[in-house]
């Protein structure tokens, strides 16, 4: 596949070949058995990772707790890490696992997550698995319990702010020396997007003092390292803090730089992830397809851009990764229409034509599963096509420019496809953030 064919898409006109090639090869997803496959044959692979193509839709959200669950419970996986912040994260961590200081519920520790799009995490669907995440760590041994942890890079301020609290605790003369290197930061009033736009007129970074706080604690570790998770915690968010502030010294530029270096964040924590719980342990990421499917099978290889799912495969080995990715025909979806703006029920029109959405709804089949390694090399489904990517931000009148130019097979290892979705339902749009919806439970 030549760098020009992954980079653009038209129709193909093996259209027919393509629809019959679903039919022949894919399975029904009409129950909760048909997850089977995806247990069975990715259950013992090191990393599973698990997309959606919004972050906005209910079905999504429930079917990745439900194999998540099952993968859990059958498979001895050790943690979640999904595609959010550290420091918000790791309140749910602390309450699904029973360690000090947690919340008393989980719709507590949910209304940590303050930092837009809200409904990402505060919603109903994560709340659920999350109630169960809690109750099933019950039953486990304190060492053994299931960790909830966010890879992302954006809580500057909070994780300094967080190193500084763990410090108090431990050695307050290093606290103070802390809190000392991070006033690089106080003009900018704990507002990294204001850092960053401060830096296109005055280029005077605070890089060195991030970089030399992270290096300060990991000289203590022998100190302050007392096998819990708190050491652990305390050095991920001075990590957090230095490639955050790289992160948001490299959007000034407008570049790609930013993306690669979020991406690659992402892997460096879930590395670190993969050590702190040891020898054999095995993870489950929630991410959107555009940080799942190997980037090296769209359009972003051309635009420089590397993704959490190529960088796994590369580092691990195909045979100790499962991608799996997600999309739908039509719908609708939570979204804004533009950034930090309020939250809206969108609907997601019927896919466009020669899209992979599209053909595996002329298959006629309903939601199904296909494992790419049960195509043959030839398969019309290896051809280029558009595959659509919902962000946060969502024109749906602006549909052409939603589609990703995507080899399937190549991207992922497993795609689920669901005729339609619903939108999932925030905490946010309750008056009383203590109502609850109809459909809670939803049993996923």
């Amino acid at each position: 596949m030549t760098l020009q064919e992954r980079t653009s898409w038209t129709e193909p006109d093996d259209a027919d070949a393509a629809i019959e090639e679903i039919r022949s090869t894919s399975h029904g997803l009409d129950h909760p058995d048909d997850l089977d496959r995806l247990v069975e044959q990715f259950g013992d692979r090191k990393y599973v990772l698990l997309g959606e193509a919004s972050h906005g839709t209910s079905e999504y959200y429930r079917l990745r707790s439900r194999l998540t669950a099952r993968l859990l419970q059958e498979k001895d996986f050790s943690f979640v890490a999904v595609e959010g912040d550290w420091t918000d994260c790791y309140e749910i961590n602390r309450y699904v696992k029973g360690l000090s200081g947690s919340h008393e519920t989980i719709r507590d520790a949910l209304k940590a997550f303050e930092r837009w799009p809200t409904w990402m995490w505060a919603n109903w669907e994560v709340l659920e698995f999350l109630d169960w995440l809690e109750v099933h760590n019950q039953t486990r041994a304190e060492a053994e319990r299931i960790g909830f942890y966010g890879l992302d890079v954006y809580s500057l301020f909070e994780s300094m702010e967080a190193v500084v609290d763990y410090l108090e605790d431990v050695d307050p003369d290093a606290a103070a020396e802390a809190r000392a290197a991070y006033r690089c930061f106080e003009p900018y009033g704990d507002d990294a997007q204001e850092y960053a736009r401060a830096l296109r007129m005055v280029p005077e970074t605070c890089e060195e003092e991030v970089v030399e706080m992270l290096a300060r604690l990991r000289d203590q570790v022998t100190a302050y390292d007392d096998g819990r998770d708190d050491y652990f915690n305390a050095e991920q968010n001075a990590l957090v803090a230095k490639n955050a502030e790289q992160y948001y010294r490299e959007m000034v530029r407008g570049d790609v730089d930013s993306w690669n270096i979020r991406d690659r964040h992402m892997v460096e924590t879930l590395e670190r992830l993969q050590a702190h719980h040891g020898p054999g342990s095995k993870g489950i990421i929630w991410a959107h397809n555009t940080h799942v499917g190997d980037a090296r099978a769209t359009d972003m290889e051309a635009q420089g851009r590397l993704n959490v799912g190529q960088l796994v495969r590369q580092r691990e080995g195909r045979s100790d990764v499962a991608l799996v990715g997600m999309g739908s025909h039509r719908g609708s979806v939570i979204a804004a229409d533009s950034w930090g703006a309020r939250l809206e029920e969108m609907t997601v029109p019927p896919a466009q034509r020669g899209s992979y959405e599209h053909v595996f709804e002329q298959a006629g089949g309903g939601d199904c599963l296909l494992v790419t390694e049960d195509l043959p090399g030839d398969s019309p489904l290896a051809r280029p096509r558009g595959h659509r990517a919902i962000g946060v931000v969502y024109h749906p009148s602006h549909e052409s420019g939603n589609y990703v130019p995507t080899v399937l097979p190549d991207r992922y290892d497993a795609f689920v496809y669901l005729v339609e979705t619903n939108a999932l339902h925030p905490l946010d749009v309750h008056v009383d953030r203590d109502a609850v919806p109809d459909l809670y439970p939803s049993g996923f």
